[in-house]
């Protein structure tokens, strides 16, 4: 998506980038991890096929991505690449609900992924899902939400009933749960509580500062 190219939102232990081809080859080498693949239910690609997905984040409209860093080892390293943990994605499509009003069809289903071993286990996920949702009804402008996990994933289960999804489907032939969660004011107060303070920022292009 055009509209996240160049910006950055950066919260008290995470900062969200865009993803440029920089990223790429350190994004293949984590998603060679049988592992991932079954929690993201994705297939192994090869590094050219990465780059072409890669692309295809930065340009089609219908998907947005941040990948995630751990600020703390930024602000040692002013190194993206070193620092660079996981990923958060919305796709974006139109409701599944047949009498949705045309201005409350913008659905989005939400992704997170830590992928660093280490990174685990100091909530850089539940901020950056956070960061991610909040982003996605500022400036995406959405009225849903969807979230789509894997049954054997507690953690993500967890942490998406702790953020006021409910469970609405199970699908035991491909081990999915989905939950959802309508976008509403109340809702919305209480991501930004949750958040606390962040800025959006523009993305710097030629150089890993802030």
């Amino acid at each position: 998506m055009k509209l996240n190219e160049h910006l950055q939102i950066v919260g008290n232990n995470v900062i969200l980038v865009p993803y440029e081809s920089k990223h790429v080859e350190k994004y293949h080498r984590w998603m060679q991890s049988e592992e991932l693949q079954q929690l993201t239910a994705s297939e192994p690609l090869t590094l050219d096929q990465e780059y072409q997905m890669q692309q295809s984040w930065r340009n089609d409209e219908d998907k947005c991505t941040f990948l995630v860093l751990d600020r703390e080892r930024f602000e040692q390293t002013r190194d993206e690449i070193e620092a660079l943990v996981g990923d958060t994605n919305i796709f974006i499509q139109s409701s599944t609900e047949p009498d949705a009003e045309p201005s409350d069809r913008l659905l989005g289903e939400i992704e997170i992924m830590i992928a660093e071993p280490s990174a685990r286990g100091k909530r850089f996920g539940w901020e950056a899902t956070l960061l991610m949702l909040l982003f996605g009804v500022e400036h995406l402008h959405l009225q849903q939400y969807i979230a789509i996990t894997k049954d054997t994933n507690e953690r993500a289960m967890r942490m998406f009933e702790r953020m006021q999804f409910r469970e609405t489907k199970r699908t035991p032939v491909f081990r999915e749960v989905s939950f959802g969660r309508p976008v509403e004011e109340d809702w919305i107060a209480w991501l930004r509580r949750a958040v606390g303070s962040y800025t959006i920022a523009p993305y710097p292009k030629e150089e890993n500062i802030l």
